[in-house]
């Protein structure tokens, strides 16, 4: 990519830095797009070890690139997301993706498909990592931040997307025992 296309996408992407998502920080602020997807990297690459025989480099890659299309629509709660929603958000995430180099672009667009189909180990380890970076999150704030339906969602979200992996599986019961204490603590 050359500086010049370099500086551009990048002027697209930096606005995950100030786009809020509906989660909160330990602190009691916002939490951004952009923490979000650097905390689900960091999960990736902690996790590496569990799974050595996935290309840990293509989980990471999911993981940065995954929330891009919030650039352009903000952050929209997965209890709140429609399929309009999600039709907006992949239509004008693709009118960017064509105006990057044809390298990037291919790449993009294979990773984008790659992780909508959900059949690889990749895909399915960076879709549980996704969901799993959102429960220990709300776990993180405030349990006065949380809206009436996060109790309920801490407690059984990402069942299915973690069966995969007894691994991720243990990660996920432990994540709903921290819930459960802190609602106990409410």
């Amino acid at each position: 990519m050359e500086a010049r296309e370099l500086l551009e996408a990048l002027t697209v992407a930096e606005r995950l830095k100030d786009t809020t998502r509906h989660c909160y920080t330990s602190k009691g602020r916002h939490e951004s797009v952009a923490e979000h997807s650097w905390m689900m990297t960091l999960m990736a690459f902690f996790m590496k070890n569990e799974f050595p025989e996935a290309d840990i480099n293509k989980i990471i890659q999911m993981c940065i690139i995954h929330d891009l299309g919030e650039c352009f629509t903000g952050d929209i709660p997965t209890f709140a997301k429609t399929k309009e929603h999600e039709d907006r958000e992949e239509s004008l995430l693709s009118d960017w993706i064509k105006l990057l180099p044809e390298s990037t672009r291919n790449e993009m667009i294979n990773l984008y498909k790659e992780m909508e189909e959900r059949q690889t180990l990749e895909a399915k380890i960076y879709k549980a990592i996704d969901s799993l970076e959102a429960l220990i999150q709300h776990n993180f704030s405030d349990i006065s931040t949380w809206s009436e339906n996060e109790y309920e969602l801490n407690l059984t979200y990402a069942d299915d997307r973690v069966r995969f992996s007894e691994y991720l599986s243990v990660l996920r019961e432990e994540i709903r025992k921290d819930t459960i204490e802190k609602i106990a603590l409410g």
